[in-house]
């Protein structure tokens, strides 16, 4: 149960996005208590827009008055937020390894051409719209696109659950780090395959199956107990909130992290002259970089950059993003005539 000194923990996000499952597996495995907001899975998303948020991915994580994107940096806030036993240097290499690979962007978007050629969304023009305009434009999820990568695609997985059937669950571990339940690395390695074998018919035909993965299927659905286990727990229970809910409670908390400092002594911020209290935008590098957020720069170290927003009802807001992946730079001025 959390305390009334605890600020409140806000997931908004919508069911079936593998990113998504990334979070609600570490919230319910830490037993963090949380609210979610859910989402549409197509812009426009209303409630984001009225706290200021025009980054347009799921999932979005606030803990009291700090918006956290990127699953890589909310799972990171969550770890601190409530931290699990010490890793040994070797376990954290190993976890960060799995995350490089497994939030690749070329490794999704691989993962996402064993979806079944008729499934209902990867067919629906609407939806398709949304995800060219996410892609800046480009047509990769057509369905004769899909099929022509689907070969390479399997053999790619293949290669995945070949590396976890001999190495992490090699000589009978259960667990990826050998622990005696799931770890961070458990989470890294399995919420892409989680969501690829969860798509009814995405693997038929792949020779991607129990027979010839035991160890890594038996260790999916391992995981997958022990994350439904948690959400038993009282802790583990979300409460659904409306958009109007959630942003009242966001304006109404403490920040839950200190406000920092801009690095000047940074490369970035060498050569682009960035200064704390300066006007910047902040958008992601890969994809979804046309949706991109406008405000002051607060701070500015080597793994995060935040800036502070403005609602829609006129209060500040701080909204975080990790530097890998994401792009701040200074508003250019506009020529009055």
């Amino acid at each position: 149960m959390a305390s009334s000194n605890t600020p409140p923990v806000i997931l908004y996000h919508y069911p079936g996005s593998p990113y998504a499952d990334r979070v609600t597996s570490t919230l319910a495995l830490k037993q963090i208590q949380y609210s979610q907001c859910l989402q549409p899975p197509i812009l426009p998303r209303p409630d984001l827009a009225t706290l200021g948020v025009r980054y347009r991915r799921i999932p979005v994580l606030s803990i009291g008055r700090d918006i956290y994107l990127d699953s890589r940096l909310i799972v990171d806030k969550l770890s601190a937020f409530r931290p699990s036993s010490p890793a040994t240097p070797e376990q954290r290499a190993i976890e960060r390894l799995l995350r490089t690979w497994t939030t690749s962007t070329e490794l999704f978007a691989t993962a996402s051409m064993l979806l079944p050629l008729d499934n209902p969304m990867m067919n629906d023009p609407v939806f398709l719209r949304d995800r060219a305009d996410l892609l800046g434009g480009k047509d990769r999820l057509s369905r004769e696109t899909r099929a022509a990568a689907r070969p390479q695609a399997i053999i790619a997985m293949r290669a995945l659950l070949e590396f976890l059937e001999t190495t992490l669950l090699g000589e009978g571990r259960t667990w990826a780090l050998g622990s005696e339940g799931p770890s961070a690395a458990d989470v890294e390695a399995v919420w892409l395959l989680r969501w690829v074998t969860a798509s009814p018919g995405g693997l038929d035909g792949t020779g991607i199956d129990q027979t010839s993965f035991p160890k890594v299927f038996a260790w999916i659905d391992r995981f997958g107990d022990a994350v439904k286990a948690a959400r038993k727990c009282p802790s583990g229970k979300p409460s659904t909130i409306s958009g109007e809910q959630a942003a009242a409670m966001i304006v109404e908390a403490p920040y839950n992290d200190a406000e920092g400092e801009v690095d000047e002594s940074d490369p970035v911020a060498q050569a682009l002259g960035l200064r704390k209290g300066q006007l910047v935008q902040l958008c992601p590098t890969d994809y979804g970089s046309t949706h991109k957020d406008e405000g002051k720069l607060i701070s500015l170290s080597s793994g995060e950059i935040t800036i502070e927003t403005v609602t829609a009802g006129g209060a500040t807001v701080r909204l975080h993003a990790p530097r890998q992946g994401f792009r701040v730079a200074p508003v250019k001025a506009q020529t009055k005539i």
